[in-house]
């Protein structure tokens, strides 16, 4: 069974590995651009972000932290709503380029994210990123980047059936894209858990070390 498994995995690795490379690329596009864009912010916008920045950071140094059930229920709630669309784009046509355009978007915003904490805090925005941002990125980015890469497969097939009129019998290919599309919001729930009671706790020690 479990070689079975591996071998599935194996295939699935070799038939998709070219849309992989293509999606990880343009992913990692987007982060660099992200980055680039903090030094196109003008000084008053980066004063104002900064601003805000401190302000949290005030609040979660008075110990003013969010409830944990409720920063679980909205960071998965908004990783649910950002696979659920991927997977209603997947099943169809037109689906393909927005999907390539969430997570060009979503390198974007992480690449962002960091970039700003590094620009205006150097090593100590470093050091916060790696505690606020990168920890449940190292669940969230790889499975968008797969259910990312299932949609356009999926989308692609779609496209080849219309085309060639094959009569492929395209269901077992939605569950398959569906089953996948369930394990990664699994995984999904994880980082959610690890945002919303651990990040938390990683956070107010550094900002404590910062202040």
């Amino acid at each position: 069974m479990k070689r079975k498994i591996v071998q599935t995995v194996q295939l699935y690795m070799q038939q998709h590995m070219s849309l992989y490379i293509f999606v990880i690329v343009l992913f990692a596009m987007g982060v660099i651009f992200g980055a680039i864009l903090v030094h196109s912010l003008s000084l008053s916008q980066k004063e104002d972000l900064y601003q805000h920045l401190n302000q949290f950071f005030t609040l979660l140094s008075n110990g003013n932290q969010v409830n944990p059930d409720v920063s679980f229920q909205h960071s998965f709630g908004e990783y649910l709503k950002y696979v659920g669309f991927m997977w209603i784009l997947g099943l169809s046509i037109i689906g393909l380029p927005l999907i390539l355009i969430l997570l060009f978007l979503k390198g974007l915003v992480v690449g962002f994210t960091i970039g700003f904490l590094v620009n205006q805090m150097k090593w100590e925005g470093l050091y916060f990123a790696l505690v606020s941002v990168v920890p449940q990125n190292i669940l969230v980015i790889p499975a968008m980047i797969i259910v990312g890469v299932a949609g356009i497969s999926f989308s692609i097939r779609l496209i080849r059936g219309r085309l060639l009129r094959r009569g492929e019998r395209i269901f077992p290919y939605f569950v398959s894209y569906s089953l996948l599309v369930l394990a990664m919001t699994v995984v999904l729930v994880g980082a959610s858990v690890f945002e919303a009671y651990i990040s938390p706790v990683l956070m107010d020690h550094v900002v404590r070390v910062m202040i």
